[in-house]
């Protein structure tokens, strides 16, 4: 895996320029893609046509995608929408369903999960899988739960936790969503938030050798029952995973509306409250969509992505595996470890997801240095802004595969713009909106161009329709621009560039992407505010020169004289790993005399952006 020489540093500071790309559409890729024969079943000869036709006609489109998919109906729907409005699109009318059923339905014998280490894997199959999660569901059962219940899941992604997902889901539950990485505080808030009645999680996590508290952190946070995986001591009112689960049970999952929720994910707000986002029984359908036509996912592939059920990509990696009838590679250990570079080979993945951050771990430490990635055909970036010299230096070390760079949000069930395997691979660049949707760019002046604020255009079977805890009108249609058809606003701000292809300027609110986390200003500001010597702070998000994930910058205003930024940037680092996640890193503290506010005394932080890094500065990492 030799180290590739090229430079886009130059090329992406240039507005409305596109670097060459890393990679061309061969016809051995195209030939066999499921784009090409979707575009061959439509008669289309390009993917513009075949685009175009997704989002004029939505529902000869998802019903396409629907028979594609063969989801298993108890009662069949008798109509795409219900109606024309697209704040309320009411998919799949009438229809009557379990999306677990769908996710099983296929060869017994066929591989659903590998899990393990570098040098020892477990293989469950599709009939074993079947069987672990019809054990969780009457175990849901005889434990009084009963449909609509919240259960959390807080632990990292392995086997227990996916028959945990599928299980409640089958058992007509709904799926709280927690990152493990959260801090009993933050777990508080999300468990309250959704009204969970137990929490599903495992003594201890090891990570590069390192145990790290579950169970006892859940205890703190106030979980009213725990279903725990591993040997501990047990409160009265948990119990073990073991005995939690039933024998023999049989799997039936439970009929539900299109409209049921399945899973309450979270979203930073812009407020310091997370965003509770229901995904529905039509939102795994959009996932397995992205993960069809996008990543080019196979019937047999087995898929690859470090991530967590606390993050939509979690949830996602689920469906767009079983769904399409690939099997999910699960690692038990750090991705950024030599033994996931072995895990990758052994488990012979052919798809791999990866955060942006990871690969420049990967580039500086030299993990890649050796090893077989032959099986892989396709990678996929997401969840940060991606630094082009690192994903052309990924291309090159994996094989010179196509990468697919993927953007959208848990509110979107998946992507709003990626790239596909018919087009050029242009690194950190977008070839197209996801099929299905369709987006515009607002400029500061309310005009439609080629730079700006992103709207996408609804409906789109995966955009959500409700909040739990807050409008959803209000924070996804209200006052954005009239341009004659109606507009969501999402929050991210892209530049269209030759050829069509989009990249990515950052948020427009106040919320930023830190290791592929998604987390507020606010929660930031709130966890570091009463910081001794600090009158005040401010937290933003900066990328690096040459463009990539995100730093965390925090603009301290002292109480009185000058405090040392080296050591306040140690005490904030420690409080928000207490406080708030031990996953958000501060880059720098950068002590000011006051922060630029506008008149409404709202803290300018574009203007703290671009100020960094010619601030005086101190304290770096």
């Amino acid at each position: 895996m030799p180290e590739l020489q090229c430079r886009y540093a130059d090329l992406m500071a240039r507005p409305g320029s596109t670097p060459t790309p890393v990679w061309y559409p061969t016809t051995d890729v195209v030939g066999s893609s499921n784009l090409a024969a979707l575009m061959q079943d439509q008669g289309f000869s390009t993917f513009g046509e075949l685009h175009r036709w997704s989002i004029s006609e939505i529902d000869e489109f998802w019903s396409t995608v629907v028979n594609q998919l063969d989801l298993q109906f108890v009662e069949p729907p008798s109509a795409i929408r219900g109606s024309s409005d697209p704040m309320e699109p009411q998919w799949l009318v009438d229809g009557l369903f379990n999306i677990v059923s769908s996710c099983l339905d296929h060869d017994e014998e066929a591989v659903a999960i590998i899990s393990g280490g570098a040098g020892s894997l477990e293989v469950v199959t599709v009939g074993e899988l079947s069987r672990l999660v019809a054990g969780f569901a009457a175990g849901f059962a005889r434990a009084g739960l009963v449909e609509g219940d919240a259960v959390a899941i807080v632990m990292p992604m392995n086997k227990e936790a996916v028959v945990a997902y599928l299980g409640i889901i089958a058992a007509g539950g709904v799926v709280v969503s927690i990152a493990d990485s959260f801090a009993p505080d933050e777990i508080a808030t999300r468990l309250e938030i959704s009204h969970a009645v137990a929490v599903v999680t495992q003594t201890e996590a090891v990570r590069m050798g390192r145990s790290l508290p579950m169970y006892s952190k859940c205890v703190e946070a106030g979980a009213a029952r725990c279903i725990v995986v591993g040997s501990t001591d047990l409160r009265d009112d948990d119990v073990a995973w073991d005995e939690f689960l039933v024998d023999g049970a049989d799997l039936a999952p439970t009929p539900m509306p299109p409209s049921a929720h399945t899973n309450i994910l979270f979203s930073s707000g812009t407020t310091g409250d997370p965003k509770a986002i229901p995904w529905d029984q039509t939102t795994p359908i959009k996932a397995a969509m992205d993960g069809q036509f996008h990543h080019d996912i196979h019937e047999g592939d087995v898929v690859a992505w470090p991530t967590n059920l606390g993050w939509m990509m979690g949830p996602w990696l689920i469906y767009a595996s079983l769904l399409n009838g690939a099997a999910m590679a699960l690692y038990d250990d750090a991705p950024t470890t030599r033994g996931f570079v072995e895990f990758v080979e052994n488990a012979r993945v052919t798809m791999l997801g990866v955060v942006p951050s990871i690969v420049a771990a990967w580039r500086s430490l030299g993990t890649l240095q050796t090893g077989d990635w032959s099986t892989l055909r396709v990678l996929s970036s997401t969840g940060e802004a991606s630094n082009a010299d690192d994903s052309a230096w990924l291309t090159d070390v994996a094989g010179g595969i196509p990468l697919i760079e993927y953007c959208g949000g848990t509110e979107i069930g998946g992507g709003y713009v990626a790239s596909t395997v018919l087009h050029a691979a242009i690194p950190a660049h977008f070839s197209t909106p996801t099929l299905g949707l369709d987006l515009v760019l607002i400029d500061d002046e309310g005009a439609v161009g080629d730079s700006g604020e992103v709207f996408l255009v609804p409906p789109s079977m995966g955009l959500s329709s409700e909040l739990l805890n807050m409008d959803h009108a209000a924070v996804y249609f209200n006052g954005v621009p009239d341009i004659g058809r109606p507009l969501r606003r999402h929050g991210d701000q892209m530049v269209r560039v030759s050829d069509g292809y989009l990249r990515a300027l950052g948020r427009v609110d106040d919320t930023m992407n830190l290791g592929g986390i998604k987390v507020s200003s606010a929660d930031l500001e709130q966890a570091i505010g009463d910081v001794d010597g600090v009158a005040e702070v401010a937290a933003v998000a900066v990328p690096p020169p040459g463009g990539g994930p995100d730093r965390l910058i925090v603009f301290a205003v002292p109480s009185g004289g000058k405090p040392d930024a080296v050591m306040l940037r140690s005490i904030m680092q420690q409080s928000i790993r207490s406080r708030l996640n031990p996953l958000f890193k501060v880059h720098e503290v950068v002590i000011t005399a006051a922060l630029p506010r506008t008149a409404s005394h709202k803290v300018m932080r574009r203007t703290l952006r671009s100020s960094y890094p010619e601030n005086e500065a101190t304290g770096g990492s």
